[in-house]
């Protein structure tokens, strides 16, 4: 996932309010319900220490969420008096998910906000094709796209050499219009910035279309195996979805699990646990980082300074290296800080603990290197 729109969160120092909204349920309750929610919300935050203009800030915006009709939720983000950063979710949070702390909370967005491809859906048939944007929260149409080619399109039965004459017009009838239905598709993808590409229709024209795809484009295209002559419903699209995060995530556990494999010298191009992820994040030798959001090790006192390198897992260790403020930090908030600022993408390891299994990386944490 990458997390540079959370750049706002680490330009100023100081503590931080953090609160997981949950807006999935719309009933003849809601308003008097997410009123409590925003009393609540701005109670547990006096309770854990934060400032008066803090709490009120977000309360205020707990509040207006009152007629909200989004479907799963916001985390709000707010210091100082001032709510800085809202990020809409794409899953219900849990309840009571509120924290004040030297640093914005924002593990929970791994798998609250995180992995969410846009999907660019083609409805293919030998005429062209349909577009769809579709995400957890986006369905509209994308466009249309139809071939220059119109006749003919059904195949004779090859029972004399004018018949299979024909059916050789009708093949390259496919092939022109799925190249241009495929240029269409790859034309948009650039437009939408879509990260998956589903087609949808009979196998053979599918294929043709994928097959003429860029190269860059073919090893992001899955076909559906429903929705032929109609539209996919939801639940289709988030199991394909679904599958492709978790296809993705488990390539990347590969390549950590291989890289954590020392080379002749007994260097590694992985590390894993609190003390070498906090060395490697000061070093700014984060490549990408994995974690598992409810894992031992993200609860884990570290120690932070003003800036995202100045991280230790004692406190001496920041003042041997010349830092004189201190304080004590989330180690997954202090890391993930470390990668943002660094532009490391950060891989939440839930979709994939059935497979991959729960250490994955000793603690719930490990890194990819930028060097050994």
């Amino acid at each position: 996932m990458e997390l540079a729109f959370l750049s706002p969160l680490y330009e100023h120092p100081g503590s931080w309010a953090s609160a997981y909204i949950d807006l999935s349920q719309h009933d003849e309750d809601m308003e008097h319900r997410r009123h409590l929610t925003a009393e609540a919300v701005a109670r547990r935050l006096r309770e854990e220490g934060a400032d008066e203009a803090t709490c009120r800030a977000v309360y205020d915006t707990v509040d207006a969420l009152r007629h909200s009709t989004e479907p799963y939720g916001r985390a709000v983000f707010a210091r100082n008096g001032e709510v800085v950063l809202q990020v809409p979710l794409t899953q219900a949070p849990p309840q009571g998910l509120v924290h004040w702390g030297t640093l914005p909370h924002v593990t929970p967005l791994l798998d609250l906000a995180g992995e969410d491809p846009v999907s660019l859906v083609a409805y293919i048939d030998r005429t062209g094709a349909d577009f769809e944007l579709r995400s957890a929260v986006l369905q509209e149409e994308a466009g249309h796209v139809t071939g220059s080619r119109q006749w003919p399109m059904h195949r004779a039965k090859a029972t004399d050499w004018s018949e299979r004459h024909f059916q050789l017009k009708v093949e390259n009838t496919w092939e022109h219009n799925a190249g241009e239905v495929a240029e269409a598709l790859a034309a948009c993808q650039a437009e939408t910035g879509a990260d998956l590409l589903i087609l949808c229709g009979e196998e053979r024209e599918c294929r043709s279309v994928r097959e003429q795809l860029p190269q860059p484009l073919q090893d992001r295209t899955v076909s559906a195996e429903h929705g032929i002559g109609s539209r996919l419903l939801p639940g289709e699209v988030e199991d394909i979805r679904a599958r492709h995060v978790r296809e993705r995530v488990l390539a990347e556990v590969d390549r950590f699990r291989a890289a954590r494999t020392p080379d002749e010298e007994r260097r590694a191009a992985a590390v894993e646990g609190v003390p070498q992820l906090v060395e490697a994040a000061r070093e700014h030798r984060l490549a990408e980082l994995l974690i598992r959001p409810d894992a031992p090790d993200t609860h884990r006192e570290v120690w932070i300074g003003e800036d995202p390198d100045q991280l230790a897992a004692r406190r001496t260790e920041l003042r041997n290296i010349g830092e004189q403020h201190a304080w004590p930090a989330r180690a997954d908030d202090a890391l993930v800080r470390a990668a943002v600022v660094t532009n490391a993408p950060v891989v939440s390891l839930t979709p994939v603990l059935e497979e991959a299994g729960d250490e994955v990386a000793a603690g719930g944490m490990g890194a990819l290197l930028r060097w050994k």
